[in-house]
């Protein structure tokens, strides 16, 4: 079994990937950062997945993350999806949904200060994810 964290390297992720570890200390389970990755350069650089010098390439990308994750915690996996430049949120959250079922969840944290939140309207990756009840959620609404 394995403890899934949605991974965008937001602050809010960044938290959520930590609680993971600290979980998964206590546990015994495996924890693996996920991130659906589209190919564009201009997402790339404003989520600061590539430094100013750095050509845009998917491979790239992952492997910034890939070292961002291991800066946290080096007994982490890192997994990810490419998505189309223009993908929905639909498609990235079903993208970590499928990677989450993929590693067998039992928990998946997302941080996302509006995920799982009963309000009509709002729309996020965090919310759709949290709405699969093929595994617990954990979700983290505060860095500290």
């Amino acid at each position: 079994m394995t403890y899934v964290v949605a991974f965008d390297d937001s602050p809010l992720s960044r938290a959520a990937l930590g609680r993971a570890v600290a979980f998964s200390g206590a546990t015994d389970e495996s924890v693996v950062a996920v991130t659906a990755i589209p190919r564009d350069t201009e997402t790339a650089r404003e989520r600061g997945w590539l430094g100013g010098s750095e050509s845009f390439s998917v491979e790239q990308v992952a492997q910034n993350l890939t070292e961002r994750v291991a800066d946290a915690d080096p007994g982490v996996e890192f997994a990810y999806r490419v998505v189309d430049k223009y993908a929905p949120r639909g498609r990235v959250s079903r993208e970590v949904r499928e990677l989450a079922v993929e590693r067998d969840a039992t928990v998946v944290f997302i941080g996302s200060d509006n995920a799982g939140r009963m309000v009509g309207g709002i729309t996020s990756v965090g919310q759709n994810v949290s709405a699969d009840d093929r595994y617990d959620v954990h979700i983290v609404r505060h860095v500290d």
